[in-house]
């Protein structure tokens, strides 16, 4: 494993930092700086542009097509600093992180033409549609389907856990375009406009209030023939591209949102005197350590990926580490409770700024905290982007070459 950078990535990492001190507003490395709700909706409307202008979206992409074409270590450092300013890097997540690489991968010429300049200029808003209500863990076993009429597909069906769906313009889909062979061989990936008749989203709304996870339904809704990606019924590989990616994107960066919320519990516990009970200092010591763990395991990943191992070990690390990290954070939002007391349950005094939080202040929702709204987030991150279980399952028998797991259908299993 790597602990230092090449000379070249350091440079590069001042010349990025540069850029960042020159073009994020005035005080924002100030440590008491305060946004107004104002100022903060002018910076969201105005810092995708910068970005754009700086070259900075997508910067990993080949320059044909609108990137820096910059190297893996290079994509790193651009990561690092943009996480330490504590700074936004991209103009839409699910078009420059997710869609983006894949039509990179897998899409036609006619499809990097069309859409990867809207993503490119952070102009096109993307969702992502995989969950069903019945096939979450179990993705393969998708129900809603297309079939083509004409020049079009019509796509039947329901999606849930659709983050922003109320506000994209497209929708990364997997459908099912062939009912009759095995489950992963039937699906297709498409591209599919959201504003249109056929398609409804609905809200669902959190504890805290928000509602930025949405069930989308699909009745007789349309796109073009040529709207798939990667080939009709090759959508599994297609969508593992997509996921790969996902969980891959923050190997050396992921580690700094839990450093920040140590960081705030230990002021609060010595704030009000939590940092003499021997339990909540162990329990703060064993968030410090298993912080350290992740960010020594991103290292690891990337020695990994710049020498292009193959091992095992290696392998292991994307289910380990997300398995890892998540099971980590719920038990700390535990001991952000602990350490707050009841007083941290209340809006006017729990603590305000929160990583993490999806608490939007701009608009009137349950009334908590922002810690307390990461608290019911850390919840569900054991579940997204691949439950617990299915990780231990992948290390299992894909890493370690144990016995796959029995299914409950499969008569050799039974007395």
């Amino acid at each position: 494993m790597d602990l230092t950078y090449p000379d070249a990535a350091e440079d590069f990492r001042a010349e990025i930092r540069t850029w960042l001190e020159e073009n994020l507003p005035d005080g924002w490395f100030d440590d008491d700086v305060q946004m107004s709700a104002e100022e903060r909706s002018r910076f969201n409307r105005e810092w995708p542009q910068k970005l754009f202008e700086g070259g900075w979206i997508c910067a990993t992409w080949p320059e044909e097509y609108g990137g820096k074409g910059l190297t893996t270590m290079q994509g790193v450092v651009l990561s690092e600093e943009f996480a330490r300013a504590g700074a936004p890097m991209r103009g839409d997540f699910f078009g420059d992180t997710l869609v983006g690489p894949t039509l990179l991968q897998w899409g036609s010429e006619e499809q990097k033409k069309e859409f990867l300049p809207g993503i490119l200029k952070g102009e096109t808003s993307w969702c992502q549609g995989f969950s069903e209500p019945d096939s979450g863990s179990d993705l393969a076993s998708i129900t809603t389907s297309a079939e083509l009429d004409g020049d079009e597909w019509v796509i039947n069906g329901q999606k849930v856990w659709t983050t922003q769906g109320h506000h994209a313009d497209y929708c990364f889909l997997l459908t099912r375009t062939d009912p009759d062979v095995k489950k992963h061989a039937g699906i297709s990936y498409m591209l599919v406009p959201m504003k249109q008749d056929g398609i409804e989203v609905r809200g669902i709304t959190q504890p805290d209030g928000t509602a930025e996870f949405t069930e989308v339904f699909f009745d007789d809704a349309r796109c073009p023939k040529d709207a798939v990606v990667g080939g009709v019924n090759n959508g599994w590989k297609v969508a593992n591209s997509t996921l790969g990616f996902e969980r891959g994107q923050s190997a050396t960066t992921g580690f700094r949102r839990f450093q920040t919320e140590y960081e705030l519990m230990v002021e609060a516990a010595r704030a009000n005197g939590a940092i003499d009970e021997p339990a909540i200092r162990q329990r703060l010591m064993e968030f410090h350590t298993r912080i350290q763990i992740l960010r020594i395991n991103g290292l690891r990943n990337l020695t990994a990926t710049l020498n292009e191992s193959k091992d095992r070990g290696t392998a292991a690390l994307g289910a380990t580490n997300k398995m890892f990290w998540s099971e980590m954070h719920k038990a700390a939002m535990e001991l952000a409770l602990d350490i707050h007391g009841p007083a941290g349950m209340l809006v006017d005094t729990g603590p305000g700024s929160w990583p993490g939080s999806t608490r939007d202040e701009r608009r009137d929702g349950y009334p908590v905290s922002q810690m307390m709204s990461a608290f019911f987030f850390s919840r569900s991150e054991t579940i997204w982007g691949g439950t617990s279980q299915i990780q231990r399952n992948i290390v299992g028998e894909r890493v370690l070459g144990l016995p796959k797991e029995p299914k409950p259908d499969d008569p050799s299993t039974n007395g």
